[in-house]
């Protein structure tokens, strides 16, 4: 048994390198946090020598797993806070974008400005066409990989309404309508 509590820290600096590589083979796999833990738990091992009992190697690992996990989150390796993540279709609700292809009922397409690894996606109107260079923003997500968009000029929100009803009640918002309208008619 003696000789295997020996090996047991080069045991763990071994399969760390292995799990190392293998996400060096495989990114995206998540195994450099336990391959970072199990590598310097055994490399740390193997500098206590004979004080490095099972117990303090698996204290080892933990704290530097948790260590390791940390800074795993800290620098996301993978692009940016939160940009490597998939996002579900209800996210995509009001997103913006912009027409790469003409939009009708029945076919387009648009390149969301969050759109995530791949912003372009199919995309339908409800009603009449979107031409090319539109702003549009996302109605209905659909579910699939199919967006159905409304231009951004069309989209009037409850807020833009009392907005507008609150300028045409105020005296002074009218006076000035009413000297655009006559210098526009001078000119």
């Amino acid at each position: 048994m003696a000789p295997l509590l020996d090996s047991l820290p080069l045991l763990l600096l071994v399969a760390g390198i292995g799990l190392a590589i293998a996400e060096a083979l495989i990114p995206g796999a998540h195994f450099i946090v336990l391959g970072v833990a199990l590598a310097l738990a055994g490399a740390v091992g193997l500098l206590l020598g004979p004080a490095a009992s099972p117990l303090v190697l698996a204290a080892l690992v933990l704290g530097f797993g948790a260590a390791s996990l940390y800074a795993y989150r800290e620098l996301d390796l993978y692009g940016g806070k939160g940009v490597a993540r998939t996002r579900d279709s209800d996210s995509l609700k009001g997103e913006t974008g912009r027409v790469t292809e003409r939009v009708t009922p029945e076919e387009g397409q648009i390149k969301l400005h969050e759109g995530g690894f791949n912003p372009y996606y199919a995309a339908r109107t409800m009603r009449g066409e979107i031409p090319e260079g539109t702003e549009v923003m996302v109605v209905d997500p659909g579910g699939g990989n199919v967006v159905t968009v409304e231009a951004l000029e069309a989209i009037e929100d409850p807020i833009d309404r009392e907005l507008a009803k609150g300028r045409d009640d105020d005296p002074i918002d009218r006076e000035l309508a009413e000297d655009r309208e006559t210098d526009t008619e001078e000119i």
